[in-house]
């Protein structure tokens, strides 16, 4: 069986550095940071308190009121980036068979938020009085599937439906179930991505407990340092970010502009820790051999590698390592750059806004930067002689790029795309 090839041709993100992709995208290459205090709660007395939140968002401007009522967060989001992503790939969506078009979105936590205000509202208030009382919306809101449903009724999308959970590699599961399901016919569309939106108490304070989050109080735009010596820990972030996946001659039949072509894909388990990287990046090395096997590539075909790099100790160096066993001397040749100093670690969102980053960069030849290092600010543990794209996007010719994405229990998942050639 011949596998179909699967094309780039729609984006739509709600970040912390732009609640559109054109935002998004200009103000990655521009280094600006999304981090400051929490405004979504009282955070006075956590041990972090700030994060990198979406701001001046409004989801009335985007959904009906009396939707928006049966959404959490982190729905609210996922639809208004797919609703974005949709208008921009020009499907008229009333002259396609949308029993071919499918949704299939990662999320990592789902509804939390939702579920916090419910059950801490019910032993608050109702336990000890009239006894049980609960929103109508209280499950359809807070369970994790229910952004790509929400989004198939929207636009009556009959394809394939259902949620990846994979903790912080759900959006890059996504993408490759949603790639596989094209080339091998099952779909002509898949809108893709993730979604996530867990600045709220439990959030903070659950991650807070497992030291995982960086305290820099009194520095936040500075707080993410992937790389740097003096990182301290992650940025939780917010959003989403979808794509629209096409089967190519799908898209050529519309007329659609394409914007990278999805090449390959891999997964893998480090089976190792429940939240720490195999500190030889052994897990981190084979889903990225995985990739470039499935997408019929060598490791110099590679020229920008959109890393995990989340800021934290062990995570970093680690994925360093993994970098240098599978590229070799090339590695020296490569762009690496962790976008995470900008928006944060987006959890289940991830994989979805930076597989947008590298389609950016494959259509556009630039590299975002990795912002706040300082000079002198050196791990010795880390290869410096490694272009890190260090505070300063840079042009160059971007004929393929690599995303990874690992995740909580040892998930990891790598996108690529490259440059779309007839």
């Amino acid at each position: 069986m011949e596998l179909k090839r699967v094309v780039v041709t729609g984006l739509g993100a709600i970040t912390p550095v732009g609640n559109n992709v054109p935002d998004m995208w200009d103000n990655l290459l521009n280094g600006v940071s999304g981090a400051g205090p929490i405004t979504h709660f009282d955070a006075s007395k956590f041990k972090t308190q700030f994060a990198c939140e979406v701001k001046n968002f409004n989801a009335t401007d985007y959904i009906d009121r009396k939707e928006v009522r049966k959404m959490d967060l982190y729905t609210q989001y996922a639809v208004v980036a797919a609703k974005e992503a949709i208008a921009d790939c020009g499907v008229d969506v009333e002259k396609v068979d949308r029993n071919k078009i499918g949704v299939i979105l990662g999320v990592g936590i789902g509804g939390m938020q939702t579920f916090q205000e419910e059950i801490g509202g019910y032993f608050a208030n109702y336990k000890d009085t009239i006894g049980p009382k609960f929103s109508p919306y209280f499950i359809p809101k807070m369970i994790a599937d229910i952004a790509s449903g929400q989004i198939s009724i929207m636009f009556g999308f009959h394809g394939p439906n259902f949620t990846t959970s994979s903790a912080c590699a759900s959006a890059s599961n996504a993408i490759a179930d949603a790639f596989n399901y094209i080339r091998l016919g099952k779909a002509n569309m898949i809108v893709t991505g993730g979604a996530e939106a867990a600045i709220f108490e439990g959030g903070v304070g659950g991650f807070n407990a497992m030291h995982a989050l960086s305290t820099r109080n009194d520095d936040p735009e500075h707080a993410s340092r992937p790389f740097s010596a003096s990182r301290d820990g992650f940025i939780m972030g917010e959003g989403a970010g979808c794509l629209i996946l096409e089967e190519l001659e799908h898209a050529k039949a519309r007329g659609a502009k394409i914007y990278a072509e999805l090449a390959g894909v891999g997964v893998s388990a480090d089976a190792h820790h429940l939240t720490a990287s195999h500190p030889e990046g052994l897990g981190a090395k084979l889903v990225m051999m995985n990739a470039l096997e499935d997408a019929e590539l060598k490791p110099e075909d590679i020229d920008y590698i959109n890393v995990h790099g989340t800021s934290t100790h062990v995570g970093d160096i680690s994925e360093v390592k993994a970098i240098k066993d599978v590229f070799g001397e090339h590695a020296y040749e490569l762009n690496i750059s962790s976008t995470k100093s900008m928006t944060g670690h987006l959890l289940g969102a991830t994989g979805g806004v930076e597989a947008i980053v590298c389609a950016l960069s494959v259509k556009n030849d630039i590299v975002p930067p990795t912002i706040n290092h300082e000079e002198g600010d050196n791990d010795e543990e880390i290869d410096y002689n490694m272009n890190f794209t260090f505070n300063k996007a840079q042009k160059r010719t971007v004929r393929a790029a690599l995303s990874n994405t690992f995740g909580f229990g040892g998930h990891n998942a790598c996108v690529i795309v490259k440059k779309y050639t007839e």
